[in-house]
């Protein structure tokens, strides 16, 4: 259940941007006549509470229900990074009784992209948090880990993995592009901080409907561009095909996020957004 508790925290834990490579063509290899480059993505500053039920349109195995809420504050800016703090609390009711799951996340990563450093704390029926503790840094065409809990190491790996406000950009990116699937590599620090994910984005067309939920009911995101995000994924090295897991969401081009499905294969949870306050923002150049 340590696996699932810390997997919960996905939907917060804000997912290089692709068409920064433009810039590594030389000028006589691209078209003469060459598209504006894209608006970059600010991602709004923001706290969130999202009501957590159990999926009854999913079969559930040995869990009969569920209830819990997923709460947290995403702070800072696109030139010094953003700071994420978050917490979500499930009680899930099983065959062989009530099973409660505290899951605890902060983190802060840096505006390029290029470090991360993270700290999360899970707890399953009253046992023992578990605890992992670390920093992430982008070193040549891969990166670099360093944890100091649950022991101190380091391990390096020669693939290069997007962190997560990184790919949360790249799927706005590709949404805004029009694209419909998205492939990226990504690291999060989650379970014992050394695994990586291969993920996979299905983007739907644009939603044209006003926002369903309370909290988006207002005129900002009444008019801003959202899409129907899934993102399956998927442990690097595992050979499975099945995904690990997957979200689905509404998601704006601010990186707000509304309407939220985890599903774990065995079992599903959907969030209600229920609270939505937006922070100030500092204006940066970058």
């Amino acid at each position: 259940m340590n696996d699932i508790s810390l997997r919960l925290a996905a939907p917060a834990s804000r997912v290089g941007i692709a068409t920064l490579m433009l810039a590594a063509v030389p000028a006589w290899a691209q078209p003469a006549t060459t598209q504006p480059a894209p608006e970059r993505v600010v991602l709004a500053p923001h706290r969130a509470v999202y009501d957590l039920v159990l999926d009854n349109a999913k079969p559930s195995g040995n869990i009969e229900t569920a209830k819990g809420r997923i709460a947290f504050e995403f702070t800072g800016d696109a030139c010094e990074g953003y700071a994420l703090s978050f917490r979500q609390v499930t009680q899930l009711g099983t065959e062989a009784g009530p099973r409660l799951i505290d899951a605890r996340t902060t983190s802060f990563e840096a505006g390029d992209g290029a470090s991360y450093r993270f700290k999360t704390e899970s707890s399953a029926g009253g046992a023992k948090p578990d605890m992992v503790d670390g920093t992430a840094q982008k070193s040549g065409s891969g990166y670099e880990v360093k944890l100091s809990q649950p022991k101190a190491e380091t391990h390096r790996d020669g693939s290069d993995a997007l962190f997560p406000n990184a790919q949360m950009k790249a799927v706005i990116q590709a949404a805004r592009a029009g694209k419909h699937t998205l492939s990226v590599r990504l690291y999060d620090g989650a379970n014992s901080g050394k695994e990586v994910y291969d993920t996979l984005s299905v983007i739907g067309k644009r939603i044209e409907a006003k926002p369903s939920e309370q909290p988006l009911q207002r005129p900002e995101f009444e008019k801003m561009a959202r899409w129907p995000v899934t993102i399956s994924y998927f442990k690097v090295g595992s050979g499975e095909t099945t995904p690990s897991y997957t979200i689905a969401f509404e998601l704006y081009e601010n990186g707000v996020t509304g309407a939220v499905k985890l599903d774990y294969g065995s079992f599903a949870l959907r969030g209600t957004l229920t609270r939505l306050d937006l922070l100030p923002q500092e204006p940066c150049a970058k």
